[in-house]
């Protein structure tokens, strides 16, 4: 059986004061009330004896906040990947003096409506909504009710609420610039491409990323050699699409749009006895823990995941600390915030130049 939780009548009880006398007390109000300083260490020892610990809520009800934030995802929680935008949000929130509840769908709309109230009804100061796919949604009327910050969620024109996505169009050209600047000019697609509107997948990170690279390309006179645009970015289809492109000869270079078309691409060259990178080079996307297993290690760029959960613990924060401030100032935070997909270098590109 549970214990029994210490009430604050226990307390008062154990100390021999009235209730009320207690709360005083353990609220820090006891001297200010002239109560007796032996009576106020004759409840603290009582609480410590006895445990008691503060209900958060009646706390936060009293207050006016919990110091507390909400985190509802799609399946942020079971991937290992994306996961760590929780640990992140967890870090920053424990940094400025909050806890973080952590709820999630499924994708399932009804389930995360009731999970927004669910956690407003544990009186949440704010809300961070997430998904593991950066993609568009529409999103629910209830975030109204509270500060909010949309994490990996892209929308469309200017956002009324903080937004945080990596940095997708950036990766893109630095992908596209690292195979450049090794001399490389037989560059072919695996994922989309190699028009700029031939992307199957729902996710946004296609569009941005396909982007960035055809830029890159367009601005040293080059374009993509080939192109594969592909719903499931999994391993089978990169075999797939890098076994088609072997049959027709040797690619330079591939760019894949995942560490998982990636991997089923290594799996295809290797195959034929050939080797990266001293026969073809391979640049990706994502940093998953299958990039530094392969061999050559895969030279990838890492999706941010901890640090983008740990800028949007950081701005929903900031919202509010601004709302208790009652200033006039606008709240900070809004519009668009990217963070940067760092590069993984390893060993899977070929320098021609050199």
């Amino acid at each position: 059986m549970a214990n029994k939780r210490v009430t604050l009548a226990d307390v008062a009880a154990e100390a021999g004061v009235a209730v009320s006398t207690a709360s005083l007390v353990l609220s820090g109000r006891g001297a200010a009330v002239r109560i007796s300083t032996s009576s106020q260490q004759r409840v603290r020892d009582a609480a410590q004896r006895l445990g008691y610990r503060p209900n958060a809520v009646s706390v936060g009800l009293r207050k006016g906040h919990t110091s507390t934030l909400g985190f509802i995802s799609d399946s942020v929680a079971s991937s290992r990947l994306a996961g760590e935008m929780i640990k992140g949000a967890i870090e920053a929130a424990r940094d400025r003096g909050f806890m973080v509840f952590v709820g999630e769908t499924g994708g399932n709309t009804t389930l995360e409506r009731q999970l927004l109230d669910a956690m407003f009804d544990r009186q949440v100061d704010g809300v961070i909504l997430a998904s593991m796919l950066t993609h568009g949604r529409d999103l629910p009327a209830e975030l109204t009710r509270t500060p909010a910050v949309l994490l990996n969620i892209a929308t469309e024109g200017d956002p009324a609420l903080p937004v945080v996505l990596p940095a997708e169009h950036q990766a893109g050209r630095d992908a596209a610039t690292t195979l450049v600047e090794a001399g490389h000019r037989d560059i072919h697609l695996i994922g989309a491409g190699p028009g700029p509107d031939d992307v199957r997948t729902i996710s946004s990170a296609a569009r941005q990323r396909l982007a960035g690279i055809l830029e890159v390309l367009g601005e040293n006179g080059l374009a993509p050699a080939s192109g594969r645009d592909i719903n499931q970015w999994l391993p089978p289809e990169g075999y797939r699409a890098a076994s088609a492109l072997l049959e027709k000869g040797v690619p330079g270079a591939l760019l894949c749009f995942n560490d998982r078309l990636a991997m089923g691409a290594y799996q295809a060259v290797q195959e034929r006895g050939l080797s990266i990178p001293g026969d073809v080079s391979v640049v990706s996307f994502d940093d998953a823990s299958i990039a530094a297993w392969l061999h050559p290690g895969l030279t990838t760029f890492a999706l941010p995941h901890r640090a983008m959960g740990k800028k949007a613990a950081d701005l929903v924060v900031d919202v509010i600390e601004h709302d208790r401030r009652g200033t006039d100032q606008p709240a900070p935070g809004s519009g668009v915030h990217l963070i940067p997909m760092p590069k993984r270098d390893r060993d899977s590109v070929r320098h021609l130049n050199s």
